[in-house]
C-alpha cells in the first residue's frame, strides 16, 4: 500500500513544472495521507484525472469503505485537475467538497474519475465519480478549488510537497 505508480502527464505539462524544479509524479502522489490510504494517480490532465484506492485499510467499523476515504480520493483527484488547469502560475486550494455515498464497498479497489464542470480563471469545479470493481457507482462528489496566484515563497512550498 502507498507504492507509487508512474503518473501520465502531457509532455508540455511535465516540462512546464520541471522548469520550476517540480517533479509532477512525486507531487501528485497525494502526499502522506494519500500514501497511507494507498491512493494512486494513474492518469492526469486538466480534462480527466483517474486514481485508485484500496478498500482494505480504509473501512469504517462495519467493514464498509469509509465515506471520509472516498472524500480523500475525490479531493485528491479534483485538486490535481484544478492545479493542472490553473498551470504553474496558480495554486489550487479546495474550498468546497460534497459527497453523496450511493452504496458500500467491502473489498477490492475503487476507482475515481474527475472531470471538469467549470474551469475558470479563479475557480475550478470537478465532478468525481467513484466506482467499485464491478463499475457500480459508490460515490459522486463535487469539488471546487480556488485558483490563487503563486506568491513569493510558494514555489518552495510546492517543491517541498514533493
Amino acid at each position: 500500500m502507498g507504492e507509487q505508480q508512474h503518473v501520465k502527464f502531457p509532455q508540455e505539462v511535465i516540462d512546464e513544472y520541471a522548469a520550476l524544479g517540480v517533479d509532477l509524479p512525486a507531487l501528485f502522489s497525494a502526499g502522506h495521507l494519500g500514501t497511507r490510504m494507498g491512493v494512486q494517480i494513474v492518469e492526469a490532465s486538466a480534462e480527466r484525472v483517474v486514481g485508485t484506492m484500496p478498500v482494505e485499510g480504509n473501512t469504517q467499523p462495519y467493514g464498509l469503505l469509509h465515506g471520509g476515504a472516498s472524500a480523500v480520493l475525490a479531493e485528491t483527484l479534483g485538486s490535481v485537475g484544478s492545479m493542472l488547469h490553473g498551470g504553474s502560475s496558480k495554486i489550487a486550494v479546495g474550498v468546497d467538497l460534497n459527497c453523496t455515498h450511493h452504496r458500500g464497498a467491502r473489498s477490492g479497489v475503487v476507482t475515481g474519475v474527475a472531470t471538469p464542470v467549470h474551469r475558470g480563471r479563479t475557480t475550478a469545479t470537478y465532478e468525481i465519480v467513484i466506482t467499485d470493481e464491478n463499475d457500480k457507482r459508490v460515490c459522486t462528489a463535487r469539488l471546487t478549488c480556488l485558483l490563487r496566484d503563486v506568491r513569493p515563497g510558494d514555489e518552495e512550498l510546492v517543491r517541498s510537497a514533493s
